[in-house]
């Protein structure tokens, strides 16, 4: 079964049972690269995918379609939520007293380009929310644009139109 945006949220918000499954099996993907992104430990990132889709299905009524997609608002609810967890004190102390391990070793050695370092994410930030939301799923997360084109739910020329005029406006302010 596929739905459209439109008829999902109704259904959502009607508390129906099979549209909160096909939303978690469409989306619990692209949500958990956004968490893992944030909380870097899988563990802890498939907790707070269900606390996501808990908070979700328990805030669908809240949900206003004026103010911006469905996905953007599940994606903002998913970085809030992570932002939550590592800002915790719990998370904070098991972070202080975790065991040194191989991998420690491994990655202090590492010569690769870490995005967050050199400022690209944070110039990302500064974008529009429709070409911001684009760019993470296409460059940082690695969706395809057909793939981002059925996840949110809008044609793949828009797709591929409104990432072009992303990275031009990224270029311009790699420039300034």
């Amino acid at each position: 079964m596929k739905y459209t945006e439109e008829e999902l949220v109704t259904l959502l918000k009607e508390r129906q049972q099979n549209a909160f499954s096909y939303l978690y099996d469409h989306y619990s993907g692209a949500l958990y690269n956004v968490i893992l992104a944030i909380v870097p430990e899988h563990e802890q990132a498939s907790d707070v995918l269900q606390e996501v889709f808990v908070k979700i299905w328990r805030m669908s009524e809240s949900y206003d379609a004026t103010r911006g997609r469905l996905f953007t608002w599940m994606m903002n609810i998913a970085r809030n939520a992570s932002i939550d967890v590592i800002r915790s004190k719990s998370y904070q102390n098991n972070q202080q007293n975790r065991e040194l391990t191989e991998t420690v070793y491994e990655s202090g050695g590492s010569t690769a380009t870490n995005i967050d370092k050199i400022g690209l994410r944070k110039l990302v930030h500064t974008l529009k929310d429709d070409y911001k939301v684009l760019v993470e799923l296409s460059y940082f997360e690695g969706f395809t644009q057909d793939e981002i084109s059925k996840m949110l739910n809008i044609p793949l020329g828009t797709v591929k139109t409104r990432l072009r005029a992303a990275l031009l406006q990224l270029r311009e302010l790699v420039k300034n």
